[in-house]
C-alpha cells in the first residue's frame, strides 16, 4: 500500500464531500413522499451505527485496511476471498456512480456528447488524481469544499429571496404512517449514502492521529447528513411531492426555479459545478479503495502499477453496465440496496465483528499480543 499520512481535518473534508456525492443530486428517501426528510434522518442514525460497527473493527487492527484484517479474523484463504468481495464491491460502485454523473451531465448539460466521451475525461482526471496519492486528493479536497459551501449557501439565500419555497408541501407530517418511512431507510438511505462509510476502512490506516479518526469520521457524516436533509427538505417546499417524484434531477430543478428582479436566472452554472466536484470525489475515494486494496492483497510494492487497468475497468463497466440510465435507475433502486449494499455493509461486517470478539476478547488476548507471540516463537526457533 502507499506509505501515506492525512490528518483528521483532511480525513473530515474527505468524509463530507463523500457521502454527500450524488445523494444531494437524487430524491433520496422519495418513497416516504414529504417525510423523506425524516428516512434520511433515520438513516444516518443508522449509518452512525454501522460505522462504529467499522470503527471497532479498526481498532482490534488499526494499522491494516479491510483487505488485510479479514484474513486475520477468517484466516488466510476465506479472508483473501472476502478482501477480493470487498475490492470487486469497491469496482462496481465507482463504475455505478461514474455512471450516474456521467449520465446527469449528458443529460442535463452536454445533451450532445456521448457518454463515453464525458465519463472518458473524468476517468483521466481520476486516474492522475489516484496516481499522486492520497495526500493530494485529501489536499484538493480541503480547497473545493470552501467552492461547493459557497455555492451553496448563496444558492439558499437565492433560493429564499426568490419566494418560492413553500413550507406548506412538507405537511402533513406521518401522512401515511411509518411503513413508507422505514421502507425508505431499509431500502435507500442506510445503504446511501451513509452504509458506503464501509470505504472508509480502507482510508482508516492512513490517518497520522487514530485518536480524531473517529470523530473526524462522525463529525463529516453528521455534517454531510444535515446539508442531505436540508437540500432534500428544500427540494419538497420548492417543487412539491408529486413533481417531485417525476423528476430525474430535482435540485437542477430547483435551482432552475431561481428568478429575482428578470435578472439573476439561469443559475444551471452552480449545478454543473458541483456535479463535477461531487463526481470527482465519489468516484475517486471508491477508486482508490479498490486500487488500495488490490495492492494490499496481492502484496504488491507499488500501487500505482494497477492504476491505469483498474481505472480502465471502471470505465468500460461504467459503459456497459446497463443498457440505459433507466435500466440503471432500475437496478440501483430494487436490486442493488438488497444484493449488494446489505451484504457488503452490514451483513459481512457484523459476522467479522463478531468473530473478531470471540477470538480477542473471549480468550483474553489481543491481535497485537498474538503477534508478539508469534515473534517471541520465530526468535527461540532461531
Amino acid at each position: 500500500m502507499e506509505n501515506a499520512k492525512i490528518n483528521g481535518s483532511q480525513l473530515f473534508v474527505l468524509i463530507v464531500l463523500f457521502e454527500m456525492g450524488s445523494a444531494i443530486l437524487f430524491n433520496l428517501g422519495g418513497e416516504a413522499k414529504q417525510d423523506a426528510w425524516i428516512a434520511i434522518l433515520i438513516g444516518l442514525l443508522g449509518g452512525i451505527l454501522l460505522f462504529l460497527i467499522y470503527y471497532r473493527l479498526y481498532k482490534f487492527f488499526p494499522d491494516l485496511p479491510l483487505t488485510s484484517y479479514t484474513q486475520k479474523i477468517m484466516g488466510k484463504w476465506i479472508g483473501k476471498i472476502i478482501g477480493f468481495l470487498y475490492i470487486i464491491y469497491f469496482l462496481y460502485i465507482s463504475a455505478r456512480v461514474l455512471r450516474d454523473f456521467g449520465a446527469l451531465l449528458v443529460s442535463a448539460i452536454y445533451t450532445t456528447t456521448p457518454l463515453f466521451v464525458i465519463n472518458t475525461l473524468m476517468m483521466l482526471t481520476i486516474i492522475y488524481a489516484i496516481h499522486k496519492g492520497i495526500e493530494v486528493i485529501a489536499r484538493v479536497g480541503q480547497l473545493y469544499i470552501m467552492i461547493i459551501y459557497f455555492l451553496a449557501i448563496l444558492g439558499f439565500i437565492l433560493i429564499i429571496f426568490s419566494g418560492e419555497i413553500r413550507w406548506g408541501n412538507l405537511l402533513p407530517i406521518y401522512e401515511n404512517g411509518w411503513r413508507p418511512i422505514f421502507n425508505a431507510v431499509i431500502g435507500q438511505t442506510l445503504t446511501f449514502p451513509f452504509g458506503e462509510m464501509i470505504v472508509c476502512t480502507m482510508l482508516l490506516p492512513f490517518v497520522n492521529d487514530q485518536k480524531k479518526a473517529k470523530w473526524a469520521c462522525l463529525g463529516g457524516m453528521i455534517l454531510a447528513g444535515i446539508n442531505i436533509t436540508i437540500t432534500a427538505i428544500i427540494n419538497i417546499s420548492v417543487l412539491g411531492v408529486i413533481p417531485l417524484s417525476r423528476s430525474s434531477f430535482p435540485l437542477l430543478n430547483t435551482i432552475g426555479r431561481i428568478e429575482i428582479a428578470e435578472f439573476i436566472e439561469r443559475l444551471d452554472v452552480f449545478f454543473m459545478i458541483y456535479l463535477v466536484i461531487a463526481g470527482f470525489f465519489k468516484v475517486t475515494i471508491f477508486y482508490y479503495a479498490a486500487v488500495a486494496g488490490s495492492a494490499d492483497l496481492f502484496q504488491l510494492k507499488n500501487q500505482r502499477m494497477i492504476t491505469y487497468p483498474i481505472g480502465f475497468l471502471i470505465l468500460i463497466a461504467s459503459l456497459t453496465i446497463a443498457e440505459s440510465y433507466s435500466e440503471h435507475v432500475e437496478e440501483g433502486l430494487k436490486y442493488v440496496p438488497y444484493f449488494v449494499h446489505w451484504p457488503m455493509q452490514i451483513i459481512l461486517p457484523i459476522i467479522l465483528l463478531i468473530i473478531a470478539f470471540i477470538r480477542y476478547n473471549k480468550k483474553g488476548s489481543s491481535p497485537s499480543s498474538e503477534q508478539g507471540n508469534q515473534n517471541v516463537q520465530g526468535n527461540q526457533g532461531n
